[in-house]
């Protein structure tokens, strides 16, 4: 016997040596969803480290990753193997050098599944490519995404009760919500109970929850991802909706709803579990009449699911004729960048990547998705696979899975042929996205979508850019908090515009354009 020392979680491991059944011993990060259970309890992951001939120490990390990160970066000390959405990222692979294993090599001789997938999907080869040629972090790939992940819902219930329309522009919208606030709409005696509007917290992890930005829509901007930091793409250009005059129409709009009391005082600090509990009501008693989401069982819950419809992009006001769009997100949910890397010192660097390799099977990536075949997933034979419903009764499929695998924060590679019925959120989105199909046909996906994934910076401006863009987001969020809650845009907007201008937005557009330029100019067809 050997003594081997693993610089993680502080300890010694022994490793038999001329023992052709042993497994080798690796040591991983998974950066998980709250909701997930232990990864000890998930079979598929079980069969495939043993099928790799690997045991892995598990260390499950489902808050403060980037406080855990940066520790472990400035270490020096990283496990063999860290797995989650970009949860290193191209930025960190310049900024630590030496500190990740190059995958090319590794994955020519035991990767047989990346190169299918490489194969398969070209720009999946683009994501995980560095501006040098040489691979440290691995994509996915799910054909399940929508084109969007926010719909916009609204209590159908309450509309009918008061004898409502269902509104198409922003003025109606208003005076909906107003008469959702001056009434016992959901008849449980409390005047004061409903939420006429409610979205994501500010906070919560930037422009990405703020749902509200998809109503930038409404005046022609088409954000991508959930609004990002702001940055946008119109007709070729790209900008940044942090200083366009147009988002004055949105902050002035909200704050328009702050005041008349139709928003909840604590809309802009709750955190983001009560911001969902909040929707589920009580029972059969919904508390929300207006809010965006990803599907209405998730939103809502399976008992105040029925009451709510889907809304298509709404006008500003019944005299504007402005095209209206909406958020395109496709690139972010069907592909995800830097799911899984190595560490540069991985006692077994062979080992590492004949289980990596074995995340990007099909069966196994369809599991990672969706959790195990047999208690989550219906093997019907003939390779067709049925996704099964929640366990629990009284929780809808979007969360179930959450519960049960990783979800999407796992490293997959599901190909198109692929038969499986997915869950039913994932066909109930079908309907659902329905009333946004025009806005979203009427993208021009070539000049008004900013590709982010498949865009590599070089390390200096992608240095430059996180900077900057840190310093950006924190100014605006706060300005953007003040003025729906205080006013005082219109005094101010100015000024704000010139901070953020002094502090190097310009700059940041200007870098970003050379980049979309370059990428338009060389892209390969997908």
């Amino acid at each position: 016997m050997i003594t081997i020392c693993v610089f993680f979680l502080a300890g010694c491991i022994s490793i038999g040596v001329g023992k052709s059944k042993s497994k080798v011993k690796l040591t991983a990060i998974i950066v998980k969803h709250p909701l997930t259970q232990d990864v000890s309890n998930m079979d598929w992951l079980k069969e495939a480290e043993k099928k790799a001939g690997v045991e892995i120490e598990w260390q499950e990390v489902s808050s403060d990753w980037e406080k855990i990160k940066q520790d472990l970066l400035f270490s020096g000390e990283i496990p063999d193997l860290i797995i989650g959405p970009n949860a290193i990222t191209d930025a960190e692979f310049a900024q630590y050098p030496g500190m990740f294993q190059d995958l090319t090599e590794l994955i020519e001789k035991h990767g047989p599944n990346v190169q299918q997938m490489f194969q398969d999907k070209p720009e999946t080869e683009v994501i995980a490519t560095q501006l040098d040629g040489k691979i440290y972090g691995l994509p996915k790939y799910q054909p399940f995404g929508t084109e969007t992940a926010t719909r916009q819902f609204i209590n159908k219930q309450w509309l009918d009760q008061l004898g409502l329309e269902v509104p198409t522009t922003w003025d109606e919208l208003f005076a909906v919500l107003v008469a959702f606030k001056e009434n016992d709409v959901n008849g449980n005696g409390d005047p004061n109970d409903e939420i006429p509007m409610d979205f994501a917290p500010l906070g919560m992890g930037g422009f990405n929850f703020f749902h509200p930005t998809v109503l930038l829509g409404s005046v022609g901007i088409t954000i991508t991802n959930g609004g990002g930091q702001g940055y946008f793409v119109e007709n070729g250009v790209v900008k940044n909706f942090f200083i366009d005059e147009r988002a004055k129409e949105l902050i002035t709009f909200l704050h328009k709803c702050w005041d008349a009391g139709v928003l909840t005082e604590d809309i802009l600090s709750r955190d983001y579990a009560t911001y969902q509990s909040v929707a589920r009501g009580n029972g059969e008693t919904a508390n929300v009449g207006f809010t965006w989401g990803w599907e209405l069982s998730e939103r809502f819950g399976n008992t105040l699911a029925s009451q709510y419809v889907s809304l298509p992009p709404l006008q500003v006001s019944s005299s504007s004729d402005k095209q209206v769009s909406w958020s395109y997100d496709f690139y972010g949910l069907t592909y995800g960048a830097n799911m899984v890397q190595m560490s540069a010192t991985a006692k077994d660097k062979d080992a590492a990547m004949k289980f990596i390799n074995e995340l990007y099977d099909p069966i196994v990536s369809m599991q990672v998705l969706f959790g195990s075949v047999g208690s989550n997933i219906s093997d019907n034979g003939e390779g067709t696979y049925t996704v099964l419903p929640p366990e629990d009764l009284g929780m809808d499929p979007a969360t179930w899975k959450w519960t049960t695998t990783w979800g999407d924060n796992g490293p997959m590679y599901i190909p198109d042929s692929s038969q499986i019925t997915p869950s039913s959120d994932l066909e109930a989105i079908v309907e659902q996205t329905k009333p946004l199909k025009a806005a979203l046909d009427g993208i021009n996906k070539e000049k008004d979508v900013y590709p982010e994934i498949f865009i590599k910076y070089s390390p200096e401006d992608y240095y430059v850019l996180t900077q900057l863009n840190s310093t950006l987001m924190n100014l605006s969020m706060g300005a953007f908090g003040k003025w729906i809650t205080e006013g005082g845009m219109e005094e101010e907007w100015d000024a704000y515009v010139q901070q953020l201008e002094s502090i190097g937005i310009t700059r940041t557009i200007d870098m970003m354009q050379k980049y979309y330029d370059e990428y338009q100019e060389n892209k390969i067809d997908f």
